[in-house]
């Protein structure tokens, strides 16, 4: 059964996990025609490799500490830092500490 995504006017806590980090999952909390937040949780050493995405992508790093490769430079991303992205920009990242990220995506749906 898919987890329901948040409701027009629905508190969200966007806490760090500590203690539970590693019960938490990565989840889609709003998605919508035109736009959609992610939470990912990463567990340190994870990689996710150079991709693209068709939309403008902001990323928010609500705890631990990521390596972020975007623009042809890798650079640290810690709590509280926030990234824009253009669309169809190259980019991935590597957990260097247990993360949440979370990302907002403008998208076009039809």
């Amino acid at each position: 059964m898919a987890t329901p995504h948040a409701r027009s006017g629905e508190l969200l806590e966007i806490l760090p996990f500590a203690e539970t980090f590693p019960l938490e999952q990565s989840i889609a909390l709003v998605r919508s025609d035109h736009w959609e937040v992610l939470r990912l949780v990463l567990p340190a050493g994870k990689i996710v490799p150079e991709h693209k995405v068709a939309s403008v992508t902001l990323l928010q790093c609500i705890e631990g500490c990521l390596e972020l490769t975007a623009h042809g430079k890798t650079q640290k991303m810690r709590a509280g830092h926030l990234v824009y992205l253009a669309p169809n920009e190259p980019h991935g990242w590597k957990a260097i500490k247990d993360s949440q990220v979370l990302v907002t995506m403008l998208v076009a749906r039809e």
